[in-house]
């Protein structure tokens, strides 16, 4: 079992000091027998979704192996693979429900096909910001209900990154209405992705890696991905030129560590702490980098020729209108899914509320006035 938030920081501050200790073959905290397990070296693989070039999003996974490493004295290895080294980058949920890796960082989103719940581990259609799912997942209920659900399939995750609210995706031709949007072919996964299909749109998911040349051979003729810092390095602007936002599909779209289950009850209660700080820890680094890259991404992307556009207001409602409708729908259908969904919309709308009053209100003075 994980351990309790409460001793949480406790547990980390004494693991260095553990492993030291159980070089020796001792522990201040379980005898000889404990000291002698946090010691053993540990050598783990961990397999990504994302492309070795995306230096946030998968660089992400290295920095957690790095802090993995330093808080255990360099006795717990991790080795990150980015997609397709070892598995597709779609797979690596199967890879660890299998034992092929012990460790995956990826989206949920992504295998909804197990289970439809798992969307709220990441992402749904207008859901919570970053702020607000970290609170829900860390406070409000969200994390334990979540892991019941991957328990049924040998899998412990922890949040492990947050992109922030993203872009709504690339389009070669402007958006008018929601008739622009029938017969668009477009890369969009989760539920986002279902609602786009009930919009009329043939939607694709593609790994990040596969994006492009399907762009550029017309395959697809719009994409969405993350935000400005990675679709600029993914080269989306040499061939679509309207950028549209907001990404009402993903407000908030967090990250997460899956670990196998087998392999993390073998691990020595320090290793695990470590596991879990560091998870934390780029869980809040992933959203600060994002956040220090994207407006100056943007801006360099604006001076190359892009043009940023709203999506306009009736295609806003009618994907607001389908994405409630289709929440409901699986809510009625999967009653795992129904019990986070009741859950997490009456925490929605009372963080809805507040953040409109504390946090938009003042946005919607004071953001204008960049522009002065």
């Amino acid at each position: 079992m994980a351990i309790e938030r409460r001793t949480f920081l406790k547990t980390l501050g004494a693991s260095a000091g553990t492993a030291a200790l159980a070089a020796c073959g001792s522990s201040s905290e379980g005898g000889p027998a404990e000291g002698a397990a946090a010691g053993r070296r540990v050598t783990w693989r961990l397999a990504s979704s994302f492309p070795r070039s995306l230096d946030i999003i998968y660089g992400s996974a290295e920095h957690l192996a790095e802090r993995v490493s330093q808080l255990t004295g360099g006795r717990f290895t991790i080795r990150v693979h980015p997609a397709g080294e070892l598995v597709p980058g779609l797979q690596v949920m199967d890879a660890v429900q299998q034992g092929t890796v012990q460790a995956g960082h990826t989206a949920s989103y992504y295998y909804l096909g197990k289970h439809p719940a798992l969307a709220f581990d990441s992402c749904v259609p207008f859901g919570l910001s970053a702020r607000q799912q970290n609170a829900w997942l860390h406070v409000g209920g969200g994390l334990p209900a979540l892991r019941e659900i991957f328990k049924q399939f040998g899998v412990i995750q922890f949040p492990c990154g947050n992109t922030g609210t993203q872009f709504g995706g690339w389009f070669r031709n402007p958006v008018n209405s929601v008739a622009d949007l029938r017969g668009r072919r477009m890369r969009m996964p989760g539920l986002g992705g279902e609602v786009m299909a009930r919009l009329g749109v043939s939607v694709q998911v593609l790994a990040g890696g596969e994006i492009y040349p399907a762009l550029e051979r017309g395959a697809i003729d719009a994409t969405e991905w993350v935000g400005p810092y990675d679709d600029e390095k993914l080269g989306f602007q040499r061939i679509a030129k309207n950028y549209y936002y907001p990404g009402w599909h993903e407000p908030g779209v967090t990250l997460s560590l899956m670990v196998s289950q087998a392999a993390w009850d073998e691990l020595p209660e320090t290793y695990r702490a470590a596991l879990e700080v560091a998870s934390a820890e780029q869980n809040a680094r992933m959203l600060e980098r994002y956040d220090d890259s994207n407006p100056a991404a943007l801006a360099r992307l604006i001076a190359g020729g892009v043009v940023a556009r709203a999506f306009p207001q009736d295609v806003m409602e009618a994907a607001w209108r389908e994405s409630n409708a289709l929440l409901d729908e699986y809510a009625a259908k999967n009653a795992e899914f129904g019990a986070i969904y009741t859950s997490w919309k009456a925490y929605r709308t009372q963080s809805w509320k507040y953040f409109n009053g504390a946090e938009q209100v003042y946005a919607d003075f004071a953001f204008p006035k960049a522009g002065g």
